[in-house]
């Protein structure tokens, strides 16, 4: 009798089988093995999967195991470049190692990630180099890329993300030459691709997926239909990261380096020719007058764009100033027609110049049906036109519900193609997809509607394991004094663990006031035993992370870390590194954002509630995630703090309460403080 998929990875995962040889301290958990088995059967029938694996379920091997038993190609994407590497360089080798599979597995980032030698070399002859830090940084960029085979920028150490030197060390789709680049051979972003194409199972994330589906670029056109197997994992985060590309977006930052790619390229190879100063001038100054046209505004406003302006703006000067920036591009494209037989960087701006002319041109209309358009204020300006959600998209040119004879990308299928009858495997997983059984807050954007649900609880005893403290006597929310009472119960907590706390916040706002008075509470102890306050935003996130896991050495206290945004989710420091979790407010969508306001109008206008069907299972979600930063381990303790009193004062927190983990209740600040003084002790025990 043939074994079948399910047999074997029932095998895997039995006290004794394979899997004890690829992890310490593997023991048979019936959540991993169900959702295997369901993983596996999907593999074997075809479909859609829809898996909530709660924390220590151990979601990645539950997918991992039948994907590489299976012998099928497969597609793993994930939420972040971090991940990826970490899917790549640790739970893929472990397990093909461990299974005995002559597999190979190759690694998919976007052009960002990778370094660009054209541009390197463009790099060194650039005398507008931002600081003069930029030239040593630039050095060990030139002495690293003669020793690296990949070109992947994780490998460089102490490279920070935000340096200004690395979009000009890069490419992006817009300014790469393609097949006329002098360095197309050696061009790490073409190996990688070629790589990828070769491989058995590709290692990719949602950013260039989605990227790859509204550009048919990236190398995915050829790749998905290949594939049988595709795993998204952090599936949670599909739904925003697809719309970010689904859309249009046009900035006066993308102006400004068209800008300075178009002076460069000039100068160097067709000095005299062109009047390359006139050309770059009317593009800064349309950039600028289009910055000028908003007016002053508060830095991170989002200006709603109903009608032919966005909100408080004069239509006439604000079309007028998108007029004059679609006649700068098309003046510059005109410049450069003239002069495209000399060098490919000429052919290469002047597709740019049509393209950045086309979009200020679309964004002169009205805005697409079922989307949403609105304007970003910065320091530089991003016009935004965005869909809803994409669920469309995933339902017509992903998993192909609407089937024709091409596949998702619209092109003819590939001959390595599978199949039609074999029927593709979608599985979908994260420890986060809803608050209710059906995990509609992530199907019904993600156009999941009809795949297979699958909820795995998480196996802790958080009863045991951790305490939910939400003070009564406290500001409320919107009140001034709300962050400093924030700051003065995380750093009495702090101070007795010796740090080992992570304070969320729900705005930048209240990360930089919570932050300064966590320093000053902690002004008045002994140096040695300060916590170091670190706060989002004052360093790279990766160094945060790493000096914070750190945690407190002998003779030194930990650290405090107050942070927003990213680190509600993937921030993962286990065992006695975390200890205190606090949350300052409910994270409710914030109802000015265009996005949000498109999103709560359409189901008002379907007669449903925004608040019920929307704000609340957002707020859920991502209360689930940041108190999941707590307990990573079966052996981790500790306290998770809300301090937002609408949690037990309004009915609705019952259901905010229902998704987080059933952690035992500290009802007053005396169970809160005897359940800090329990984990001091344990600490020195």
């Amino acid at each position: 009798m043939t074994e079948t998929l399910e047999d074997k990875v029932r095998d895997a995962f039995a006290q004794g089988g394979v899997l004890s040889r690829a992890a310490e301290q593997f023991r048979e958990r019936a959540g991993q093995t169900e959702m295997a088995l369901a993983v596996a059967r999907t593999i074997e029938e075809g479909g859609v999967l829809v898996v909530e694996a709660g924390t220590g379920v151990g979601k990645t091997f539950s997918y991992l195991v039948p994907a590489l038993l299976s012998g099928e190609r497969v597609l793993l994407s994930t939420a972040t470049k971090t991940l990826q590497d970490q899917l790549f360089g640790r739970d893929l080798p472990r397990l093909v190692e461990a299974l005995e599979l002559p597999v190979r597995t190759a690694l998919l980032k976007g052009r960002a990630s990778y370094l660009c030698l054209h541009r390197l070399d463009l790099a060194r002859h650039d005398a507008s180099l931002p600081e003069r830090g930029s030239l040593r940084t630039l050095a060990k960029i030139e002495q690293w890329s003669k020793a690296t085979r990949t070109g992947d920028l994780a490998e460089l150490p102490g490279l920070d993300e935000r340096s200004p030197l690395i979009p000009l060390i890069t490419s992006t789709r817009e300014n790469c030459l393609g097949a006329q680049c002098p360095q197309f051979k050696p061009c790490h972003v073409n190996l990688a691709r070629r790589e990828a194409l070769a491989a058995d199972v590709v290692v990719i994330n949602h950013h260039l997926f989605f990227a790859d589906l509204a550009v048919r670029e990236t190398g995915m056109a050829e790749l998905l239909p290949t594939v049988n197997v595709v795993v998204f994992d952090e599936a949670h985060q599909l739904n925003e990261t697809g719309v970010q590309f689904l859309g249009a977006q046009l900035g006066s930052g993308q102006a400004l380096d068209f800008a300075r790619d178009l002076l460069g390229a000039g100068l160097q190879h067709a000095r005299g020719l062109v009047d390359w100063q006139q050309l770059v001038a009317g593009v800064e100054r349309a950039a600028r007058e289009l910055r000028l046209a908003v007016g002053k505004q508060w830095p991170g406003t989002k200006l709603r764009w109903v009608g032919p302006a966005p909100e408080g703006i004069d239509p006439h000067i604000w079309q007028g100033a998108l007029d004059a920036l679609q006649h700068a591009f098309e003046m510059a494209a005109e410049g450069l027609d003239t002069v495209s037989e000399i060098s490919p960087d000429f052919v290469r701006l002047h597709e740019r110049a049509q393209q950045l002319a086309k979009r200020a041109a679309r964004f002169a209309l009205p805005c697409e049906v079922e989307s949403v358009r609105w304007v970003d204020v910065g320091t530089q300006l991003r016009l935004v036109e965005s869909p809803l959600d994409i669920a469309e998209a995933m339902r017509k040119r992903v998993l192909k519900i609407d089937r024709d004879d091409q596949n998702a990308y619209g092109e003819e299928e590939d001959s390595r193609a599978a199949p039609e009858d074999s029927g593709r495997a979608w599985v979908f997983t994260s420890a986060t997809l809803g608050d209710e059984p059906t995990l509609r807050w992530f199907t019904e954007p993600c156009g999941l509607g009809d795949a297979e649900v699958l909820r795995v609880h998480s196996p802790f005893d958080y009863a045991a394991q951790a305490g939910l403290y939400v003070p009564r006597a406290f500001p409320k929310p919107n009140d001034a004094a709300h962050s400093v009472r924030v700051a003065q119960l995380a750093a009495r907590g702090a101070a007795e663990l010796g740090g080992r706390t992570l304070v969320l916040t729900t705005t930048l706002r209240a990360l930089r006031a919570i932050g300064d008075e966590m320093k000053q509470q902690f002004e008045r102890l002994e140096a040695e035993v300060r916590p170091e306050v670190l706060v989002q935003g004052e360093l790279p996130k990766r160094v945060l992370m790493d000096r914070f896991r750190e945690g407190a050495d002998a003779g030194r206290a930990g650290c405090v870390l107050v942070a927003s945004a990213s680190f509600w989710e993937g921030f993962d420091a286990p065992g006695d590194a975390l200890q205190l979790v606090v949350i300052d407010k409910l994270p409710f969508p914030p109802p000015n954002d265009p996005l949000v306001e498109a999103r709560s109008q359409r189901l008002e206008a379907q007669g449903r509630s925004s608040f019920s069907d929307y704000s609340l299972p957002e707020a859920a979600v991502a209360l689930k995630q940041g108190a999941g930063r707590l307990i990573r381990r079966e052996t981790d303790c500790g306290v998770l703090a809300i301090c937002d009193t609408r949690l037990v004062a309004m009915g609705y927190g019952r259901r905010l309460l229902a998704a987080l983990p059933p952690m035992r209740r500290l009802e007053s600040e005396a169970d809160f403080e005897a359940a800090i003084g329990e984990l001091k002790n344990s600490l020195s025990a």
